[in-house]
């Protein structure tokens, strides 16, 4: 895909933002992310039913307000909204309104008491859950020059790279506080679009919870050479700005938190949800065998959904909001410590 301009030198920020929502940008395309990676929504309806009974977790501790909100941020084709509203019990159900905030367009066919929105509504009441929102959400890339300053990665159209200007001001805060480079070559990921982002997205619950889940690494554990790839067709592929791929980096959760957050993994969340990956008993087999068929199908989706090394690992953060300080345990019950960061 060639373009006039295409050996412009520009920070990645600012390539990754009209790479993926340019007028011909990937999250333009008609086949929706969905066409080219596979998350959390997309690997089982189970996800869906865990965060409808979150949903009703936030609903029972705002007291079952006549209006309760659930905001999809970055809906994709609108996978998750739908998933929770067939899973919510129909009282439930009937309080809610539904919005998918998303850059496309509205969905063919998309139920008619789903709103489709560019951005979220203000004041919500309820629950704002961002599936894999944050690590699309552009940023600079900055590497130790062989001097040890941390200076700008640069980046043409066809991916070429080359070192710019000494990073300075709130983004050398940013980064001297969490993600210092410690030898030349290191790499970092400057999150501070995420936590501006984070931090309005937050802004937008009067009451409830928002919550956001992606792929994340913490202080003490950043990745000494960054984490910015590509995706296209389901699979990792080098990271250029050209419209062609999904171009994403891991989020820095623990910088995006605000007082009172709570990170934790998929895989804690998810159980604290009743998303188990035990297999049924074996007597099942003999006794009721398609409810044995059943059971091991629906195992085998949470397994995938909370696996070490994969869905599992992914951070949760839990950002409540005018709710009782005892509201958030109540949330996610049973909680190991050690599933924690």
């Amino acid at each position: 895909m060639a373009h006039e301009g295409d050996g412009e030198w520009r920070g990645w920020r600012a390539a990754a933002e009209q790479a993926l929502y340019g007028a011909d940008g990937f999250y333009r395309r008609p086949e929706g992310p969905a066409g080219h990676f596979r998350t959390s929504v997309h690997a089982s309806p189970l996800f869906a039913g865990a965060v409808a009974r979150l949903l009703c977790r936030v609903d029972e501790a705002l007291g079952h307000p006549a209006v309760l909100t659930f905001v999809d941020m970055a809906a994709g084709r609108g996978e998750l909204v739908i998933g929770v509203l067939a899973a919510l019990p129909p009282d439930v159900a009937a309080r809610t309104r539904a919005c998918a905030v998303d850059i496309s367009g509205r969905p063919d066919g998309l139920d008619p008491a789903i709103e489709w929105l560019d951005e979220p509504p203000t004041q919500i009441t309820g629950l704002l859950f961002a599936n894999e929102w944050l690590d699309n959400v552009p940023l600079e890339v900055v590497e130790a020059a062989p001097d040890g300053v941390a200076r700008l990665v640069l980046v043409r159209e066809d991916g070429t790279e080359r070192l710019g200007e000494p990073v300075k001001g709130a983004q050398a805060d940013w980064l001297e506080r969490w993600w210092p480079l410690s030898a030349e070559g290191c790499r970092a990921e400057i999150g501070l679009p995420r936590d501006t982002a984070w931090s309005a997205a937050v802004a937008t619950v009067g009451r409830g919870l928002a919550v956001a889940v992606d792929y994340a690494h913490h202080e003490g554990a950043r990745p000494p050479f960054g984490t910015l790839t590509g995706f296209r067709e389901g699979r990792e592929t080098t990271p250029v700005p050209d419209g062609s791929c999904d171009i994403t980096a891991h989020v820095a959760l623990d910088a995006c938190a605000l007082p009172g957050a709570r990170l934790l993994t998929q895989r804690a969340a998810l159980h604290a949800l009743g998303i188990s990956g035990r297999r049924p008993p074996l007597t099942l087999a003999s006794t009721h065998p398609t409810a044995y068929v059943h059971a091991l199908a629906q195992a085998g989706a949470a397994a995938e959904l909370t696996a070490s090394g994969g869905l599992g690992d992914f951070g949760w953060l839990l950002q409540p909001v005018g709710l009782p300080e005892t509201s958030l345990g109540g949330l996610l019950v049973d909680v190991p410590d050690h599933e924690e960061h």
